[in-house]
């Protein structure tokens, strides 16, 4: 199919694409890599009266460190990001959440920020922005605010985002040289959206677990953070036979969805095997 009839701008500067966003009345589009938006108008499930790109904004293609954290600007492709030894370095999470992120050619063009607006449930990124607790920096021509991850996906394709904002920079908080980190995933190939993905890390300090995230995705209309669950990991010393049981409390209380890839008691199961895998990984990993 093709898409429906639209209007095409490169603006040069943002407060430009900021005016047109603003100008649109939420009938405007942006678009950096396309990667998903472009599939969307061609089956019309998308219908923008206005595609602005933005890739002329070359100030918005970067990574790197600022004090505490690891800010990541619009333009900042999946590749650069996945070989980049400053992400490695500083959120090692990202870079082991990226070995399962899509194929080759859609992480040369695809953006972090445009994956997190588009916010598919069975994606990685959303599920490794809440476990690191990052904060998403979105600009209008009204102004800035930022908002925390846990309440910045909202349902199936939805987001806090405003028709009128950008999502302009991610900030992610610098991994703590005690924590660890694991992530597991199931998908029908390599690179295709998961049917089941955990993300985790662990602090641990004095052979005991300080702090602990664990986060899944494909298993719901978003991205889930289980907090009461991590809860169960502080001040437990590791074990499998914790994680275990951390993960049966997982696949009971997730509302576990199912489509034509897995049903709900597949699903479960991914949830019991994964969970102990990635927990597993994030206390091993600490001393590596």
């Amino acid at each position: 199919m093709k898409p429906a009839p639209f209007e095409y701008v490169r603006p040069g500067t943002l407060e430009e694409a900021l005016r047109l966003l603003a100008e649109q009345s939420g009938e405007a589009k942006l678009i950096a890599g396309g990667q998903s938006l472009v599939p969307m108008m061609n089956f019309r499930l998308a219908r923008p009266e206005l595609l602005i790109d933005i890739n002329s904004l070359a100030a918005l293609d970067y990574h790197r460190r600022d004090g505490d954290v690891l800010a990541i600007g619009a333009l900042a492709r999946h590749a650069t990001l996945s070989a980049s030894a400053l992400v490695r370095s500083l959120c090692p999470l990202v870079t082991e959440a990226y070995r399962h992120v899509a194929h080759g050619t859609v992480r040369n063009r695809g953006t972090l920020c445009g994956n997190l607006c588009h916010a598919d449930p069975a994606s990685e990124m959303p599920a490794v922005m809440l476990v690191l607790g990052a904060t998403l920096v979105l600009r209008s021509a009204r102004g800035e605010r930022r908002v925390a991850a846990s309440d910045f996906f909202t349902g199936l394709y939805s987001t806090v985002v405003k028709p009128d904002e950008m999502l302009i920079e991610v900030r992610i908080p610098v991994t703590a040289v005690s924590c660890g980190h694991g992530f597991a995933e199931v998908s029908a190939r390599k690179g295709d959206y998961a049917m089941t993905l955990v993300a985790s890390t662990l602090d641990i300090r004095g052979g005991r677990i300080y702090a602990a995230a664990l986060a899944y995705a494909g298993v719901s209309d978003r991205a889930l953070r289980m907090v009461a669950l991590e809860s169960r990991l502080v001040s437990q010393v590791p074990s499998q036979a914790l994680f275990n049981e951390v993960a049966e409390a997982a696949a009971h209380s997730i509302d576990v969805g199912e489509d034509q890839h897995a049903d709900r008691a597949y699903r479960s199961d991914l949830i019991r095997t994964l969970t102990p895998r990635a927990l597993a990984q994030a206390a091993a990993s600490i001393a590596t």
